[in-house]
């Protein structure tokens, strides 16, 4: 690579904010330099580069946190989880690294006019992972993650819930982020449902309109463990509807080994394990392994054994009646 088509790439990075492909340039740039003999421009730039990295390991990452009314409205955080974090079937896998790598390039789709997902609707039983889900996307893309907080959305009062979602929108269009609606069902009944009122209907047809009308750079996901109480006007603003199920014996058994992955094991029969565990969501099957670290540490047992698992597994089996 000549050092014109270097200095282009290393532009590029930067405008992209791809921090690693930045790194990766400037260091082929500094080669390049010690090759043709300019050998103290070479050490300098490296220098400047490992200056640089060091900082960033260092550098506290910045919170946008709402102000004002959306102080009340939404929960910010900043997600450090990722992709490979999830224990996931290929078929989800493989359709949020989609979207994540159209996201990453999105200015390449946009010069040929076509926009990237961005609006995800995820439904599925509790502890699949949908909010799960969210977190990861904003950790991947580097984003701050907001969470609609709807015990302040939701009002008695005529019009102020419609109000507050205008602002909530406003903040998707001004400030690029992850919005998670969890609970959708709250907010996306269906209009025909015999207990319907007036004022819940308004708010549906509300963000029925501003949902059509955003084209703003944030990433909007919906999450609700039930799909059937949806409005089926909403399923076709999303470009992606994505089922969680519980997980099946051998993602089981995957979500144990990377659960019990930091804690000494001896010879644990995982196919029993998983079998134990069939039925249990992702989220129970988490908590459970965390029983049984906590009850080896708290009886001084040196590594988990295969019955000590199974006991947490089937009591927290037995609390969902399975």
């Amino acid at each position: 690579m000549s050092s014109s088509d270097q200095l282009k790439a290393l532009l590029r990075a930067h405008i992209e904010g791809d921090e690693e492909r930045f790194s990766a340039v400037a260091m082929q740039l500094a080669a390049h330099e010690a090759r043709i003999g300019h050998g103290k421009l070479a050490l300098e730039l490296r220098d400047m580069i490992d200056k640089a990295k060091a900082r960033e390991i260092n550098r506290p990452v910045p919170l946008i946190q709402p102000r004002g009314e959306l102080a009340d409205l939404l929960q910010a955080s900043y997600p450090k989880v990722r992709l490979a974090d999830m224990v996931l079937d290929d078929a989800i896998k493989n359709r949020l690294d989609r979207l994540i790598r159209e996201q990453r390039q999105v200015e390449k789709l946009r010069a040929h006019g076509l926009a990237p997902r961005k609006k995800l609707l995820l439904i599925g039983p509790p502890g699949t992972g949908k909010t799960l889900t969210a977190s990861v996307l904003a950790g991947e893309l580097s984003l701050p993650l907001f969470v609609v907080r709807l015990d302040s959305l939701m009002t008695k009062f005529m019009g102020e819930t419609a109000a507050k979602l205008r602002l909530i929108f406003d903040a998707i269009r001004r400030t690029r982020a992850v919005y998670l609606f969890d609970e959708f069902d709250s907010i996306g009944g269906q209009r025909s449902l015999s207990n319907d009122v007036g004022e819940i209907r308004r708010v549906l047809n509300s963000f029925l309109q501003l949902i059509e009308q955003d084209v703003s750079d944030s990433l909007l996901i919906a999450a609700t463990n039930h799909p059937d109480l949806l409005d089926h006007a909403l399923f076709r603003r999303f470009d992606d509807v994505i089922r969680y199920t519980v997980p099946d014996e051998a993602l089981i058994a995957q979500t144990l080994k990377a659960k019990l992955a930091g804690f000494k094991t001896r010879r644990l029969q995982w196919a029993s394990l998983a079998h134990a565990a069939a039925g249990l969501s992702h989220g129970d099957i988490t908590r459970a392994c965390e029983d049984a670290i906590k009850d080896a540490i708290l009886h001084d047992r040196p590594a988990l054994e295969t019955a000590n698992v199974r006991a947490t597994l089937e009591e927290r089996g037995a609390i969902h009646g399975k």
